[in-house]
């Protein structure tokens, strides 16, 4: 059923969303009958069907409403030897201690009744119609009685960073799923919560009850768990362990930290034997029949050699310890943000001063303790980029230090960001993280200084993270990027609303002509086709720019314009589409086939539909998605060596 809600949302999605199809009309209905009578079959329907009717809906606030049991925390605590010990002989099953909100789910008579967040383990908001939109929790059940479970809601790494990528502004994306997860459950409108992909793990069953008497689950938790599974839902991984097996399911679960998709803080521990976890009893805190296992951070000496000011794009202007390099689970560490001055001066920290550090959740590096505490760091009084002056903000009784300046280069990281992109210069290497740590250091205050950092060879190499290897291939990618056209040069100066598609086609209506394109009136832009009124007074406005437009013409100084070809007669895809995938060869990258392709009439497109003439892989033989749907639809997949045959 969970693969027929895969394929069936996005056959939709491709057909109503992007004007493509994935699959005939006919397939379409023949799996949606399919799952209709699963659906039937089983009673069971889940969250994100497409037999569902689910509407949106928006509140002017969430209402509240008190637990029929408190929800309590847990007790904790660091030692894997306490967790043997607490396990007191009996067995228990130990499980993932997820990092999102928790909720608590009601069902009667088989449909989801209502849904509550934990809020202060009395009161929780009642978010009954967002959790109708999760990914994964089922809106109907087989079980027909009164169910109450508790699980997490989180949404994954991998979901995490795909919103973040629609946020253009650095500063306003999201710091860490949970602070996503926790805003997407709780919204005013649950079409919001829909897009945001929130999941449910559960990790409790409360109650269930069917005319009058308790499901007898023979004593066993994990047989709840098990019923859970039955019943539709996700629930959290775990492991039946005993006295004997413990140590070992926690390093397992250790050796998956890093690459757990769902974020976790710890673990949890459970009795298995419900009674004698029931007969333990609870204090005012915490329930006895479980203990929760946070991971032992693993700690280092170290001397502090710098703190290095780090300017972004809000003016913030933030500490970062640099130190003696030290290992730290099994990586490499010598840099931890220390996040503002009220954290840098409780620390105390000086230059030379011996301190701890560790990896929270054994990720990010932090600053434990400072063993000597000179506090003899001084605050700069200039912004170490653009030299304005700095000033001290109190807010919410934490001390941020920031820059005043509104023109200081930092807050332009984004302009830089977009130059070296794949659709503009391409220069590889040269990241955000890179960028900025550049522009900190004062290597660049305009778009031409990116093809001058050869005088900064010296400081470079001795960056973390650089060598004379890493050096040597950002020059030579930087002087690869000299060589351009014109339509990146004018897509890469970040011209409002010009995107890559857009600057191609003003660079053909003004004949590949800088000087005419940066003359041009609101009137002459307003006629090229697919230009408009709002992009002709944008691209004016660009130009009228003095500042803009002597910053454009010293980049275009350090470049070398190639001029397309352009022949009629040469337009052999004209009304051919292609699709793209795997390695490229003979070109730099896809993105060069792509272009060749466009300049002879063709298209390319992201996936694979009917549409599609050719799938372009160099694998043919592979077993990729690509090349399966290619040859579900009969379309011919050819080499890099077949394309340059049908060019030639």
């Amino acid at each position: 059923m969970k693969e027929l809600i895969e394929k069936l949302n996005l056959a939709a999605k491709a057909y109503y969303a992007e004007d493509r199809e994935i699959m005939s009309n006919y397939e379409y209905d023949a799996l949606y009958d399919e799952l209709e009578s699963l659906e039937k079959e089983t009673g069971t329907v889940l969250s994100g069907s497409p037999t569902l009717k689910v509407g949106y809906e928006a509140v002017n606030e969430l209402p509240k409403e008190r637990h029929e049991s408190p929800m309590l925390s847990l007790d904790k605590t660091k030692s894997r030897e306490d967790l043997r010990e607490w396990l007191n002989g009996k067995e228990g099953l130990l499980s993932w201690k997820l990092d999102g909100l928790t909720i608590v789910l009601t069902y009667e008579q088989g449909r989801l009744l209502k849904a509550v967040t934990r809020g202060n383990g009395e009161i929780g908001e009642v978010i009954t119609n967002n959790a109708k939109v999760f990914k994964n929790i089922p809106h109907r059940i087989t079980f027909d009685g009164r169910l109450i479970l508790r699980g997490e809601a989180v949404i994954t790494y991998g979901d995490f960073e795909k919103v973040n990528e629609e946020i253009p502004d650095a500063d306003a994306k999201y710091k860490n799923p949970r602070n996503l997860c926790s805003g997407s459950v709780r919204q005013l409108n649950n079409e919001i919560t829909a897009k945001r992909n929130v999941r449910l793990f559960a990790f409790s069953l409360v109650e269930a009850e069917q005319d009058g008497s308790k499901v007898d689950f023979q004593n066993d938790r994990e047989n709840q768990f098990l019923f859970l599974k039955e019943q539709g839902f996700d629930v959290v991984e775990y492991q039946r362990v005993n006295t004997d097996t413990i140590l070992e399911a926690v390093e397992d679960f250790a050796g998956k930290v890093e690459t757990y998709d769902v974020p976790s803080d710890g673990l949890v521990l459970t009795y298995c034997d419900m009674a004698y976890g029931a007969s333990l009893g609870r204090t005012a805190k915490f329930p006895r029949d479980s203990i929760a296992f946070k991971w032992a951070d693993e700690t280092a000496e170290t001397t502090l050699l710098e703190i290095e000011w780090s300017p972004s794009r809000t003016g913030l202007i933030n500490p970062v310890a640099i130190f003696e390099p030290v290992e730290l689970e099994g990586t490499t560490v010598s840099r931890a943000s220390v996040h503002n001055l009220s954290i840098l001066k409780s620390l105390r920290l000086g230059i030379g001063d011996r301190i701890k550090v560790y990896k929270a959740n054994m990720i990010i590096p932090q600053i434990a303790e400072n063993l000597t505490g000179s506090g003899n760091i001084e605050i700069p009084e200039h912004c170490p980029v653009c030299g304005g002056a700095t000033s001290v903000n109190k807010a919410n009784d934490a001390e941020t230090l920031i820059c005043t300046n509104p023109q200081c280069e930092a807050k332009k990281i984004k302009a830089f960001t977009l130059l070296v992109s794949r659709d503009a210069l391409n220069i590889d290497g040269l990241s955000e993280a890179t960028l900025e740590k550049f522009i900190a250091k004062g290597f660049i205050h305009q778009f031409a200084d990116i093809f001058k950092l050869e005088q900064y060879k010296d400081e470079i190499t001795s960056m973390e993270g650089f060598g004379e290897k890493s050096y040597v291939n950002l020059i030579d990618s930087v002087n690869k990027a000299r060589n351009t056209t014109l339509a990146r040069f004018v897509y890469a100066l970040g011209i409002s609303g010009i995107g890559s598609a857009n600057a191609k086609v003003l660079c053909k209506a003004f004949s590949q002509d800088y000087d005419r394109i940066k003359s041009a009136t609101v009137e002459e832009l307003s006629e090229i086709e697919g230009i408009g009124g709002v992009l002709a007074e944008g691209i004016r406005e660009y130009f009228l720019d003095e500042k803009k437009k002597s910053e454009a013409e010293n980049l275009l100084r350090e470049l070398s314009i190639e001029k397309p070809t352009e022949d009629g007669g040469e337009q052999i895809f004209s009304g051919k589409t292609f699709v793209i995938t795997g390695s490229v060869e003979h070109f730099a990258n896809r993105g060069e086939v792509k272009e060749l392709i466009e300049s002879k009439g063709g298209k390319v497109a992201g996936s694979v539909s009917a549409k599609t003439d050719y799938l372009i892989n160099n694998d043919i033989t592979s077993t990729s998605g690509k090349n399966k749907k290619a040859k579900e639809l009969d379309i011919p997949i050819i080499s890099e060596e077949m394309f340059l045959e049908m060019l030639s």
